[in-house]
C-alpha cells in the first residue's frame, strides 16, 4: 500500500540525532503488537449486531465530539452536520455534511484529530489523498463502497486493528441487552462493559431522584437505607462482572472524596431523597459514594477509574437541544491531595484496592499525582486524557510523572473514544511518542538501549493488561 505523503514513516519521532535513530530500532518493536483498549465508549452495538456502518459521515463524524466541537468554534450549523435534534427537525443527510466536512478539513491542521483521520483513512480504507472540497465525494464514495464488505464489519476491524481487549462503558441502569448478545455468541471476554454508577450517585444529574428509585427496583434493595443502597450497588456490580467488566468508571467534577460516619451518611441520604439538599450535600453525597465504591473495590476486586477535571455540557442551549457529549466540555482545576484524602487514609493501603486517576488539570501531574502514585501502593496514574491524549500532551504527561513515579505506576494506554477508526492511530502516536521519549534518555546515557526496549513494550501492551488485572 501506497504511504501517503502526509504520513511519514518518522512521525513523531525526534527531529535530532542519535534520538532519531535509536527511536527508529525501538519502534518496530513496538508497532504491531495487540492493542489492550481497557476504557472507551464504543457502542455496544456494532459489536453485538456486527451490521455495515450507515455511511462515512456515521463513522467518522457524527459520534466524534473532538471533531464536532473544532467545526462548531468556526460557526458551523449541528443541523448542516447531520446532528440529530430532540425536537427531530430536519437536518442535512449524510453526503451534505460530509462534503462540508471535508471542505473545513484544514481547522484540523495541528491537532491530533487530523492525525488520527488521516490514518484511519489510509489504515481501514487505502487512501492516500487528503481530505478536502476536491476529495470530499471521491473519498465519500470509497469508503461507503468498503462498508459494505466484511472486511469493515465491526468485529472485522476488531480483528484488523489486532484488538485484543475493548471496553464499552454503561451506566448502572443499562440493561446491557447488546452484552447480553455478546455473551450468548462468546465474544464476552474480548468486549467487556465498565460499570459507571454517575447515573445514581450524581444528585446534580436531571432525573436523579426517578433513577435512583429504578435502581432499587432493579436491584431488589431497599435504598432508602445505606446499607440497602450500597447492597444495591454489590449487587449491579456482580451482574457487570458477568459480562467481563473488571473496572468502574467515575467521571466526576471533583476528586472530592468523604468519610462519614453511618448516622450521617444516612441523614444524607434522607436529604437526597426528600430534595432538601444543597450543592453542598450534592459534593458530599458523590464525595461518600466514592469512598465507598473504594470499599466494594477491595471486596470484589474490581479497578476503578477517576476522570475529574471536566466542566460538562457548558452550553446550555446545546444540550436542550440535542442532548450531551456534542462538544461543550472544558477542563477545570482539580485538587486530587485534598480530595482523595478521606479515600486514601480510609483504604488506601488495601492491597485489593487500585485506583487510576486521569486529570485534565495538567498541573495536577508534577505537583499531586506523581508523588502521590509513587507512594500509595493502591494509586496508579491514567494516561493523558481527552484534551490532553495528543503528541504534546503525552510529551508533556511523560516530562512530568515518571521522575517522581517511575514508568510502572502508569496504567499504559487507553483510547478513551467514541470513534472505532480511530483507536489504532491513537495507540499508535501513543506508542511512538513513548520510543521518542526513551529515545532520548538513551541518547543522554539515562537508560539503556536494552531497557528502553522493556519500557517501550511495556507501556504500549503489558502495562494496561497489568493495570487493569486483565488475564
Amino acid at each position: 500500500m501506497t504511504q501517503p505523503a502526509h504520513l511519514h514513516p518518522d512521525r513523531l519521532l525526534p527531529a535530532a540525532e542519535p534520538a532519531r535513530s535509536i527511536a527508529r530500532e525501538l519502534y518496530p518493536e513496538v508497532a504491531e503488537l495487540p492493542l489492550i483498549c481497557p476504557h472507551g465508549h464504543t457502542d455496544p452495538a456494532w459489536f453485538a449486531n456486527n451490521e455495515r456502518f450507515a455511511s462515512p459521515t456515521a463513522l467518522f463524524l457524527t459520534p466524534d465530539h473532538y471533531v464536532l466541537r473544532m467545526l462548531r468554534s468556526r460557526g458551523l450549523s449541528y443541523d448542516d452536520l447531520g446532528i440529530p435534534r430532540k425536537d427531530g427537525k430536519p437536518i442535512a443527510d449524510g453526503r451534505a455534511a460530509w462534503r462540508l466536512f471535508a471542505a473545513n478539513y484544514h481547522l484540523f491542521v495541528g491537532t491530533p484529530s487530523k492525525s488520527w483521520i488521516d490514518h484511519s483513512l489510509h489504515w481501514a480504507f487505502g487512501i492516500t489523498d487528503e481530505l478536502s472540497s476536491d476529495t470530499a465525494d471521491a473519498i465519500y464514495d470509497t469508503i461507503d463502497t468498503a462498508l459494505a464488505t466484511p472486511d469493515l464489519l465491526p468485529r472485522a476491524l476488531l480483528d484488523r486493528a489486532r484488538v485484543e481487549v475493548i471496553a464499552t462503558t454503561e451506566y448502572a441502569l443499562d440493561p446491557l441487552t447488546h452484552h447480553h448478545k455478546m455473551e450468548a455468541e462468546g465474544l464476552i471476554g474480548r468486549v467487556r462493559t465498565t460499570y459507571r454508577p454517575d447515573d445514581v450517585t450524581n444528585p446534580e444529574r436531571a432525573g436523579f431522584l426517578d433513577r435512583l428509585h429504578q435502581f432499587g427496583d432493579l436491584t431488589g434493595e431497599n435504598i432508602t437505607i445505606w446499607s440497602g443502597l450500597i447492597n444495591a450497588h454489590r449487587n449491579r456490580r456482580e451482574v457487570f462482572r458477568r459480562f467481563g467488566a473488571v473496572a468502574t468508571d467515575h467521571g466526576l467534577p471533583t476528586a472530592l472524596t468523604a468519610d462519614l460516619a453511618p448516622l450521617e451518611k444516612q441523614a444524607l441520604l434522607e436529604r437526597i431523597l426528600t430534595g432538601q439538599y444543597d450543592p453542598e450535600d450534592a459534593d458530599l453525597f458523590r464525595a461518600q459514594m466514592m469512598t465507598e465504591m473504594a470499599l466494594l473495590a477491595v471486596e470484589d476486586g474490581m479497578v476503578m477509574q477517576l476522570h475529574a477535571g471536566a466542566r460538562r455540557n457548558t452550553d446550555a442551549h446545546l444540550l436542550e437541544e440535542r442532548g450531551p457529549d456534542l462538544g461543550g466540555d472544558v477542563p477545570s482545576r482539580v485538587n486530587y491531595v485534598d480530595g482523595l484524602q478521606p479515600l486514601l487514609n480510609r483504604c488506601g493501603n488495601e492491597p485489593n484496592l487500585r485506583l487510576i486517576a486521569f486529570t485534565l488539570d495538567e498541573s495536577n501531574y508534577a505537583r499531586e499525582l506523581a508523588p502521590m502514585a509513587g507512594f500509595w501502593p493502591s494509586l496508579m496514574i491514567g494516561p493523558p486524557w481527552w484534551f490532553h491524549d495528543s503528541p504534546q500532551g503525552i510529551r508533556r504527561y511523560l516530562d512530568q510523572v515518571v521522575e517522581s513515579a517511575g514508568f510502572y505506576n502508569l496504567a499504559g494506554f487507553n483510547d478513551d473514544t467514541r470513534a472505532l477508526l480511530s483507536i489504532p492511530a491513537r495507540h499508535d502516536v501513543w506508542r511512538r511518542e513513548v520510543c521518542g521519549f526513551l529515545a532520548q534518555w538513551v541518547a543522554e546515557h539515562r537508560l539503556s538501549k536494552a531497557s528502553a526496549r522493556d519500557i517501550a513494550r511495556h507501556l504500549s501492551y503489558q502495562a494496561a493488561k497489568d493495570a487493569y488485572r486483565i488475564a
